[in-house]
């Protein structure tokens, strides 16, 4: 990128690595070079908590207030109701009005941890969109708003097309999902003087849509600015962790579980990743990224350190790292390791150890346990596990068992007393 702004965010955004495309980038920097702007991502409240997966992009709403502007956390209270279609391969199932809100109240917990919210120039708003769009009356919108979409062009969209180009259906409750979103934009500018809406590139189409329509409703200037859809070196998707989502919920992935996602990160992704989730200078980003060898394992560690820490806190962090010393270093099995609490119901008189892999979330099935254990990768108190039939009884949990799948995974199994 050639463009030198002058606004501190635009600035942050370009060398840390947040920038994947922006509607009018010389537009926007006057614009944040002159006051506070509102700037929004919307997230629907598709699931309990946030995950890895939507990190970057809180990030990037933590460094516009850290620059002096204010972020919007717009929540999909109405969206979420029909579903966004980009890039999926089938509609996605329908949620109560009550599991929404409780969606919604479990995402504010980890919004908590990036932002301040509060009533000031620069303080934080969280809105939800449900306001206008449940109220709608159809005739209406379709009248007032409808009117401006283009059908032709909707279809050029890759979202939609990639759907109708493999054949498969897209409802017509879904095909409305991007005129709901170029209204919200809409409607944010009219109440809340947003201008910026910010997201990841597959949201390039709705984002232009919204400007389009508040362009010709409101004949209100506003910007669209994209963040680059990232995979791992290894081609892996972000936001995934060995037993699933990485969620950003210490009650769904404990904070040792978190760390430990982080300080596995490919070698080639260290100093990248130092920079857009980590605050530290861009000169140290790119010194620890530059490591080589057994050294690269400094940059994984800090990595770690400085992300648990923006998320659980420094304690937590600390904690997660001496557990995970203790478990490496010294063969231990640290306080903090994820933990399978059995009753003695639950044992009776034995039980597997391929159940104990599985249900310790170590392997996703029986299958993947017993093919663990053939392959020499399952251990027990750090011996290996040779046998799939191996029994484990009431005596052998007097004291807690670690149970490892390779060098880097590792829970524990307890009686309950």
């Amino acid at each position: 990128m050639t463009y030198h702004p002058k606004s501190d965010f635009l600035q942050i955004a370009i060398e840390r690595g947040f920038l994947a495309d922006c509607t009018d980038l010389q537009g926007l920097d006057d614009k944040l070079s002159t006051g506070v702007v509102p700037a929004y991502i919307g997230y629907d409240a598709t699931a309990q908590s946030l995950h890895v997966g939507h990190l970057m992009n809180v990030m990037l709403l933590r460094w516009m207030q850290k620059t002096g502007h204010k972020p919007i956390t717009l929540m999909g209270g109405g969206t979420t109701k029909v579903g966004d279609p980009s890039f999926r391969a089938d509609e996605r199932p329908l949620l109560s009005p009550e599991q929404i809100d409780a969606n919604i109240a479990g995402m504010q917990k980890v919004f908590d941890r990036y932002l301040d919210y509060g009533d000031g120039p620069t303080g934080a708003l969280m809105l939800n969109n449900a306001e206008w769009l449940d109220g709608l009356n159809y005739l209406e919108f379709l009248r007032d708003i409808g009117r401006h979409f283009s059908v032709n062009r909707m279809l050029s969209f890759e979202s939609v097309k990639s759907r109708l180009d493999r054949e498969q259906s897209l409802s017509f409750l879904e095909f409305n999902y991007m005129i709901l979103q170029a209204y919200d934009f809409l409607e944010l500018n009219r109440r809340y003087g947003c201008l910026l809406q910010m997201g990841g590139s597959d949201q390039w189409g709705n984002i232009v849509n919204g400007i389009d329509l508040t362009r010709r409703v409101l004949d209100h200037e506003i910007f669209g600015l994209t963040t680059p859809l990232l995979t791992k070196s290894d081609g892996t998707k972000m936001g995934k962790s060995a037993s699933g989502a990485a969620w950003l919920d210490a009650d769904l992935l404990s904070p040792y579980e978190f760390w430990q996602f982080w300080r596995n990160m490919p070698d080639a992704d260290v100093g990248r990743f130092l920079k857009l989730y980590t605050e530290l200078p861009v000169d140290e980003c790119d010194r620890l990224g530059a490591l080589e060898g057994a050294e690269i394992n400094e940059g994984k560690i800090v990595l770690a350190r400085e992300v648990t820490t923006l998320l659980h806190g420094a304690e937590a962090a600390a904690g997660a790292e001496a557990t995970a010393r203790e478990v490496f270093e010294k063969g231990g099995a640290g306080e903090d390791l994820p933990t399978l609490t059995l009753s003695a119901g639950e044992i009776g008189d034995g039980i597997s150890i391929v159940q104990l892999i599985t249900r310790s979330g170590l392997a996703k099935s029986g299958k993947e346990a017993k093919r663990l254990i053939a392959e020499g990768g399952a251990r027990l108190n750090d011996e290996a596990v040779t046998d799939s039939g191996l029994m484990i009884g009431p005596s052998d949990l007097d004291s807690p068992l670690k149970l490892s799948a390779g060098r880097k995974r590792h829970a524990l199994v307890t009686l309950q007393g």
